[in-house]
């Protein structure tokens, strides 16, 4: 498909109600660029490109006109097997993504498969001085090392992040809230210590309480925990 023919396939399966709830939910995110496109047809488009094979042109068009557009370019990324061109991929992408829904859900398969070959490109994104990098960093620590990859110098990486971005600060509260659902005794020093700062501290907690797998001693004891700020 074409650029055009694809603009066109998108225009085609607006949902205008869906696009007035997304403007609500992506306030970073220009109105005028959102066509509303529902994430399930987004993704079946997305298959269908991907394995046509015909998507070089679409995948190097950047920065594209519209937020539905990038989706469908996360997606497309999310497909590649290969972790060599997934990773270049990405690469050439990051910099555009410009909102926390592209951001996060952009899965790549290929990273999967071989985490410890993403790493070294995880510690150089999460210094990146570009939002959405930074926050796809910390998304990709959470979904490939929580589990059997798990190591406190990863969450120490997450730790040592500091900003004023909200987007960010909130990655890093789902994060240590996920992080306590998976490695509890490995991570909770991290609250106990206050590591975070006061906010992300607290929405950590939060999130953690909001959870199901967190037993309710754990929610006790992780409210008493909350950063309360002194009455006036």
């Amino acid at each position: 498909m074409t650029n055009k023919e694809i603009e066109k396939r998108l225009f085609e399966l607006r949902d205008e109600g869906y696009a007035a709830m997304q403007v609500k939910i992506i306030p970073s995110t220009d109105p005028s660029r959102i066509i509303g496109v529902r994430t399930p047809l987004l993704r079946d488009l997305a298959k269908t490109i991907y394995k046509s094979g015909d998507y070089s042109s679409f995948l190097t068009s950047l920065p594209h006109k519209y937020f539905d557009e990038d989706q469908l370019h996360a997606f497309i990324i999310s497909l590649e097997k290969d972790f060599d061109k997934c990773i270049s991929l990405t690469e050439a992408f990051l910099p555009y993504v410009d909102n926390w829904a592209t951001c996060d859900q952009m899965s790549p398969k290929a990273f999967k498969k071989a985490p410890q070959l993403l790493l070294p490109y995880i510690d150089k994104w999460i210094r990146s001085d570009k939002v959405y990098t930074v926050r796809f960093a910390i998304g990709m620590l959470m979904e490939h090392f929580l589990g059997e990859n798990f190591s406190a110098s990863y969450a120490d990486m997450v730790a040592s992040v500091r900003s004023d971005e909200y987007y960010i600060n909130m990655m890093i509260a789902w994060y240590f809230a996920t992080a306590l659902a998976k490695q509890y005794d490995a991570v909770l020093p991290y609250i106990e210590s206050r590591r975070l700062s006061d906010w992300t501290h607290n929405k950590a907690i939060q999130k953690s309480i909001e959870s199901y797998r967190i037993t309710p001693e754990q929610k006790e004891y992780l409210k008493a925990l909350k950063i309360r700020k002194p009455s006036k």
